[in-house]
């Protein structure tokens, strides 16, 4: 746990230093009453459990003539519900609760069969016995409480979401990661993209991959990389997300801009999902990499999985030298899915999205440490017109200048954290020969630019004061409005939308300068 809160506080993974009511409040649904229970953590059958359970227990304290009825009920409700629970997906949360149950069911059977002493255990033992079983069942929700299912936030643009997986293989780059000298490197990436509407009643994608393996799979690369028990993943791997797999991309002609997102060290191309979905639902096509031998474990479709490579350094500038290399291949996958997404526009690659991609207008964004393969792309590939940095710094072996807009986000990160993290964006910042914007956002933290808080503890000091969507929804809305600026030319007064969320420096030819 220790190792988890120290990679997740950092500014980079890499880097050495760095709730829906009813419209009508008097008209309580089926659904609003769904959205509420979910709102907690718990799905509809696990509620029924906890009350079933809390309603066992509790039966023995109650006045002599509902004892009988209610032990009776309680125990049809929570066994039915205990039955049902392994066949939806038994979440280890409930596992306390369940333990509860299974003792509290013997212990009233006396009760429910209208035994006259069946209310005479001895008070000082049935006290007690009720008390660890209301502890049991307060200690099981709140674990679902604190590491739920993520529910992400329904997209707010005009398009409905689909989503894609494809991969490809760069016959010009040699795999630097394996011995093989005829391995080239392969490349996987996630799409979102603007869609036609599909009924309610259409599957969702799931979250962490196309299948309960692939999600598994990278369920237990990222709990060993962040030293996590793979057991708290499970709501992951369950989780569906707001987009449906590969349905026709929304009507019309228009060619959409596109944006290639690089993900933090270690992860993969699920970890900014909510933020993809917003901005695909706002009209970008937004492409997620999978960096093979830095992500956890990356699944491809031979069935072939690739784990995070292991590094060994002695010193902090081995470290650095090895942020750089990692960021170079980065910024290698970056282009290339650029050159792959013209593929997939022009025909000679098939795909749903022929003829509806503008990879003239391209972004390029990174996550953490996909932060230096982003800035790196930048400054090596003019087809680039802008670039986000999404709480990282860059790495570059070879800084120079580039000629793309650039918004860095970053969280509260102070000089007596990581001394060399703001000093080094900065830097990044100022070679831009147009502007650089840096916003540091109140109330976030490092994961807050992640999917992290829709199921991490809601604890400030691991995942920002924000909540489990506010910050989603803040650097969506700032993300947003930076790409319409620079790939869109729609006018926006961008020192005035960043100023409103957090305190902003701007760089342009007449140097540093401050908004607040």
């Amino acid at each position: 746990m220790a190792r988890w809160t120290s990679l997740l506080a950092d500014a980079g993974a890499e880097d050495p230093a760095l709730w829906p009511r009813p419209s009508d409040p008097n008209s309580v649904t089926i659904a609003s009453l769904h959205e509420m229970i979910s709102g907690i953590g718990v799905t509809p059958v696990e509620a029924v459990l906890v009350v079933g359970a809390l309603a066992l227990v509790s039966a023995r304290w109650l006045p002599p003539r509902f004892r009988r009825r209610v032990a009776i009920g309680a125990a049809a409700v929570s066994s039915a519900s205990a039955a049902v629970l392994p066949v939806v997906g038994l979440r280890w949360q409930l596992v306390p609760v369940l333990v509860a149950v299974a003792v509290a069911l013997p212990i009233a059977a006396r009760t429910m069969m209208g035994k006259p002493d069946g209310r005479r255990i001895r008070w000082w033992l049935a006290g007690p016995g009720s008390a660890a079983g209301v502890l049991a069942i307060v200690a099981g929700v709140g674990a679902a409480i604190a590491f739920p299912i993520p529910d992400f936030p329904t997209p707010t643009g005009e398009y409905a979401v689909g989503t894609t997986v494809v991969e490809w293989t760069d016959p010009d780059r040699p795999e630097t990661w394996t011995t093989d000298p005829d391995d080239v490197r392969a490349v996987q990436a996630q799409i979102w993209y603007p869609a036609e509407a599909s009924p309610d009643e259409v599957e969702r994608a799931p979250y962490l991959g196309r299948s309960e393996a692939e999600a598994n799979a990278v369920a237990e690369g990222v709990g060993d990389f962040l030293g996590i028990p793979r057991f708290l993943f499970d709501g992951q791997v369950v989780a569906r997300t707001n987009a449906v797999p590969e349905p026709p991309v929304a009507s019309g002609d228009e060619r959409f801009p596109v944006v290639l997102f690089s993900p933090g060290g270690g992860m993969g191309r699920t970890t900014n999902t909510a933020w993809a979905e917003e901005l695909a639902s706002h009209g970008y096509v937004v492409a997620a990499l999978d960096h093979p031998y830095d992500s956890t474990a990356v699944v491809f479709a031979d069935g072939r999985t690739v784990r995070r490579a292991e590094h060994s350094v002695s010193s902090e500038a081995e470290a650095f030298r090895l942020s750089e290399e990692l960021a170079a291949v980065k910024a290698g996958d970056l282009r290339s899915a650029l050159t792959h997404l013209g593929r997939l526009d022009n025909g000679e690659v098939g795909s749903v999205l022929a003829g509806r991609l503008d990879t003239g207008r391209a972004a390029v964004v990174g996550m953490s440490a996909g932060v230096g393969g982003a800035f790196q792309a930048a400054r090596s590939d003019e087809r680039f017109s802008a670039v986000v940095a999404l709480d990282g710094r860059p790495y570059d072996a070879h800084p120079g200048p580039y000629d793309q807009p650039a918004l860095a986000l970053t969280s509260q990160i102070g000089l007596e954290d990581n001394p060399t993290y703001l000093p080094h964006l900065a830097g990044a910042l100022e070679r831009t020969t147009t502007t650089g914007y840096m916003l540091t956002i109140p109330g976030t933290a490092h994961p807050t630019f992640t999917d992290a808080p829709l199921w991490m503890p809601p604890v400030p000091s691991l995942v920002g004061s924000l909540g489990r969507t506010e910050g989603n929804r803040i650097i969506t809305e700032v993300t947003i409005g930076f790409l319409d600026a620079e790939l869109r030319d729609r006018p926006t007064d961008l020192p005035v939308l960043f100023s409103e969320h957090g305190e902003l420096s701007v760089h342009d030819a007449g140097g540093w300068r401050w908004h607040t």
